[in-house]
């Protein structure tokens, strides 16, 4: 049975909460890098970006990670940008859920072998139940969860919701 936590308008308010912090913590920063992991973690990235083009004059540099969620280690973790474009920049690590941490970290250590001024990490969700010593800085929410439920993020057009099945 689905359990819905956040309607449309409650993810559009953490949305832009979630932009004036990052453009607070930015605030002389001339550009800024922010850095979608493939699928929900891109669309979330993007719905930032627009709320940060509205309220900053920074250059807003959206950066796609992909990555295999399931299998990072083996798969490997790459950007749509050259590490030129990123390097000496605050970056921005986004991602819909995070769940155990293996995501996220890994995206982190990815970004990590590029002298940044600064990486910071944003998610809609954050769960308690980390495998690896990773946190968000920037959370829309914060769920306690058991290890059977699952968090569903769905980005649709006026739709946008999160369920706990």
């Amino acid at each position: 049975m689905q359990q819905q936590i956040l309607t449309h308008q409650q993810i559009q308010h953490k949305i832009e909460r979630i932009a004036y912090q990052i453009y607070e913590a930015n605030v002389s920063e001339k550009e800024i890098v922010v850095a979608g992991i493939q699928g929900g973690g891109l669309l979330f990235a993007k719905k930032i970006m627009s709320v940060l083009k509205k309220i900053t004059e920074a250059e807003i540099i959206l950066c796609t990670v992909h990555m295999d969620k399931k299998d990072p280690l083996t798969s490997g973790v790459s950007t749509s940008l050259a590490e030129e474009a990123y390097a000496n920049k605050s970056v921005v690590l986004v991602d819909d859920v995070l769940n155990s941490g293996t995501t996220l970290i890994y995206g982190v250590h990815h970004f990590l072998k590029t002298p940044l001024k600064q990486l910071k990490t944003a998610v809609l969700v954050n769960r308690n139940h980390k495998k690896y010593p990773v946190k968000a800085d920037y959370k829309g929410i914060s769920l306690s969860t058991s290890l059977q439920e699952h968090v569903n993020v769905l980005f649709e057009p006026k739709k946008n919701r999160v369920y706990l099945d």
